[in-house]
């Protein structure tokens, strides 16, 4: 049996290094379902900042996570609306400390649903 590493151990640690590895596990049909248009983008970044609330995770912690998962996308996703497709430019012009800002609003942007 295949053991799959995840992000968030039991103990509450976030393993930043293993969100790569987590979008690559997720299959095709639900990486277009979430990336088809902006709000199934939002509705399901917005449920993973829930989940991480729910385990305790920090803002801090939730914007690193968000950070990498976007860091991912920008890398390897083509945008497929004008949202994805801003988000990624601004994402490209930014430096570490800006696109650590952006992870931020992002988690702020889902957390006001």
């Amino acid at each position: 049996m295949m053991e799959k590493q995840h992000v968030v151990e039991k103990d509450g640690q976030v393993k930043t290094d293993q969100v790569e590895g987590a979008i690559q596990r997720m299959d095709d049909e639900k990486m277009e379902e979430i990336t088809a248009n902006f709000d199934s983008f939002k509705s399901y970044l917005s449920e993973k900042v829930e989940l991480g609330k729910k385990l305790g995770l920090s803002e801090e912690q939730l914007a690193k996570t968000a950070e990498k998962v976007a860091g991912y996308l920008a890398a390897n996703v083509e945008p497929k609306n004008r949202e994805e497709k801003l988000l990624h430019e601004l994402w490209k012009a930014g430096n570490e400390e800006q696109q650590h800002m952006l992870a931020h609003m992002l988690v702020r942007l889902v957390e006001e649903k």
